[in-house]
């Protein structure tokens, strides 16, 4: 059975990359910068959640028609991670990341824009493939980094992306609600082109890894990489339980919340994602433990969180509260462990992060939909109760994966070692 150790050519090539590895971190204000552009980024795919009703009283599309926003987006977001990401392995990082970005801006600008709903489907689908540039920039960033302050590095700049992803509800509603709808987009245009060009400025030029590989071959090759090495699938199938219950929660909060006895505005909604990134910012310690060698220990632990997280998640109806704190703790483990996914999978072939890294993301996509549309089936069904069976569900599945797949791991850090130093540690 093929796995981590299983040909002498990915050692050698491990081996040959670590050695030209920078030999520190990237400079404080790169690496802040790459978690703002991620942010950015990747909060453009969110931005339509709240704003639903209004485009489709704008748009004149009938309720059965206003999944087809989101899920038009997120079509073009999993399009992106598969033919756009790995592009990193193939072509100077700065030039793809600064004409995806340029790219994205002019995307944003259509949607403010739009004048019918064919249009806004387009220019949606068009954010939505470009929005992946998030994911190049982490390779990026993985890349310009030493392998003892890499999971730091990957955990700040992951850190940007979840809390994108969180507060993008949060500004689109307050946005919409001073503005109109097409403020959002048109906000996020100048900011998008504002970070493309401090990014120009900023990042170094680089040689790409497999200059001479066709394109063709190097998508073929991301399907490849992951039937090979065990770690891959299992960090990926990881990826793909805990963004579930991330998206179960997320999904279909927003239904007890502006039901009795809460019945909140969404602005009063949105700002539970802000008690939400306050538990993914306290994740990228997860970056540094994984530095320490802590990277199983981190993902066991965080797993136990994730599965605690869902009782007072429960409680939701009777306490907000509870919903907080519980928002919290399944925030914090869902970054820990996808931060450690990530640190984990670019160390089994550095010369592949790009299409390890857009692979992995396509896990990460697949469990937030499927977490979206459990969810919506669980509430309908049983309420708020279903909602949080389900999610506990998910996370005990994720913890079960983890613990029945350890030996997996340990094997994978020896072979790493093997590769790094000569022998194992």
């Amino acid at each position: 059975m093929p796995n981590d150790c299983s040909t002498a050519k990915s050692r050698t090539t491990t081996a040959a990359h670590t050695a030209l590895a920078p030999a520190g971190p990237p400079p404080t204000r790169l690496v802040l910068l790459f978690a703002v552009a991620c942010g950015n980024a990747v909060a453009n795919v969110y931005f339509a959640q709240p704003l639903l009703v209004t485009l489709g009283e704008r748009f004149s599309l009938g309720s059965g028609m206003l999944g087809a926003i989101v899920t038009v987006t997120q079509l073009g977001y999993a399009a992106g991670l598969l033919l756009l990401v790995p592009l990193g392995d193939l072509v100077d990082r700065r030039k793809l990341i600064t004409l995806q970005l340029g790219l994205l801006a002019a995307a944003l600008l259509a949607v403010a824009s739009a004048p019918g709903a064919a249009a806004l489907f387009a220019a949606l689908a068009a954010v939505g493939a470009l929005a992946v540039v998030a994911q190049t920039m982490v390779a990026a960033a993985a890349s310009l980094t030493a392998p003892a302050f890499r999971g730091r590095v990957v955990g700040a700049v992951t850190s940007g992306v979840i809390t994108g992803i969180l507060l993008a509800r949060t500004v689109a509603g307050i946005l919409a609600d001073l503005a109109g709808w097409r403020a959002v987009y048109l906000c996020s245009a100048v900011v998008t082109a504002t970070l493309t060009v401090l990014l120009r400025r900023t990042l170094p030029a680089s040689r790409p890894p497999t200059a001479d590989l066709p394109y063709r071959r190097l998508l073929v090759s991301t399907i490849s990489l992951f039937a090979r090495h065990p770690l891959l699938r299992i960090r990926g199938t990881l990826a793909l339980l805990v963004f579930a219950a991330f998206s179960t929660l997320w999904s279909s909060v927003v239904q007890p919340l502006s039901s009795p006895p809460w019945s909140l505005t969404h602005t009063a909604i949105g700002a539970f994602g802000l008690a939400g990134a306050a538990g993914a910012l306290a994740a990228g310690k997860a970056g540094r433990w994984n530095d320490r060698g802590l990277a199983q220990r981190t993902t066991g632990a965080a797993l136990v969180l994730l599965a605690v997280s869902w009782l007072p998640l429960a409680l939701t109806r009777q306490s907000l509260w509870a919903l907080a704190v519980g928002a919290v703790l399944l925030d914090f483990a869902v970054q820990a462990v996808h931060v450690t996914n990530q640190s984990l999978i670019y160390a089994v072939r550095p010369d592949a992060g790009s299409r390890i890294i857009g692979g992995y993301m396509v896990f990460y996509s697949a469990g937030s939909a499927l977490g979206a549309a459990g969810s919506s089936l669980a509430y309908a069904a049983a309420g708020w109760t279903g909602v949080s069976v389900l999610g506990a569900a998910f996370s005990c599945a994720a913890l079960a994966l983890w613990v029945t797949t350890r030996d997996v791991h340990s094997r994978a850090a020896s072979c790493r070692a093997t590769a790094e130093h000569g022998s194992p540690r």
